[in-house]
């Protein structure tokens, strides 16, 4: 993807709208409302990392009641014709084709390359990857598994949505409370995966969400990981402008 002069490609992850309620959140979505709408007046394409909601499920015909703001801006900067690139997290990787049928948002359930402006990509949520966490691990394995979206998908969604948000917030596995921490650089297992991945084949940037915490960390020379930290307490952004990348603060 070429990026012409004077525009940009943004990204962002770990919103959790919905958290700790529907109320409490609107503040944070208005916020990030603001940022789509100040964005887009430059941006070459929009990458959002994952968990923009704190709960996503899409039944047959119903989708989760809330988010209008943020689902309508989406709407409309896909609709000017400035591509949108979503990956599934943690929270909301049951995402089933209404983002793609209604907004035009490819939506990627795995880590992708991508070529900008001639440097190379690697970007993904970052749940499930590098060594460790292997109760998640185990956890994800059964919540993508066929048999359990169509038992879950059988229940009402009123009830479904109060126990998938119950467990949203109050699980460790699944909240992520406990990956708020910076484990070091020698640590990090992001970063340790992103090595790995070096090994296989040279990229100039690692592009992870999921930690909620803002991170740069050189892997050697010429290629660096990328933590967008997150839209509740540090309300932070990835810009590309061709050349460098950089952490920002709304």
């Amino acid at each position: 993807m070429e990026i012409a002069e004077g525009k940009k490609i943004y990204f962002a992850s770990d919103n959790h709208l919905g958290a700790p309620t529907m109320e409490d959140s609107k503040p944070r979505e208005k916020k990030f409302v603001a940022w789509l709408d100040e964005i887009k007046e430059d941006a070459a394409a929009i990458f959002l990392l994952g968990d923009l909601f704190d709960f996503w499920f899409e039944y047959k015909t119903v989708i989760p009641k809330g988010f209008t703001r943020t689902l309508g801006k989406l709407a409309e900067i896909s609709d000017s014709g400035i591509p949108i690139h979503y990956f599934v997290g943690n929270h909301d990787l049951w995402m089933n084709g209404y983002f793609e049928e209604e907004l035009g948002i490819p939506v990627y359930h795995k880590p992708q390359e991508f070529k900008l402006g001639g440097t190379d990509f690697f970007i993904g949520h970052g749940d499930g990857l590098g060594p460790g966490d292997k109760g998640y691990k185990r956890m994800k394995k059964v919540f993508i598994s066929p048999f359990f979206k169509w038992l879950f998908k059988w229940g009402h969604p009123d009830i479904g949505m109060r126990i998938a948000q119950y467990f949203s917030v109050k699980n460790k596995l699944i909240s992520g409370d406990d990956d708020a921490t910076f484990l070091g650089e020698d640590n990090e297992w992001l970063a340790i995966y992103s090595k790995q991945k070096l090994e296989e084949k040279h990229r100039d940037y690692f592009v992870f969400g999921h930690r909620h915490l803002p991170l740069e960390i050189q892997l050697n020379e010429t290629s660096k990981y990328i933590n967008l930290g997150d839209w509740i307490q540090y309300f932070t952004y990835g810009v590309f402008d061709g050349k460098t990348f950089e952490l920002k603060t709304y």
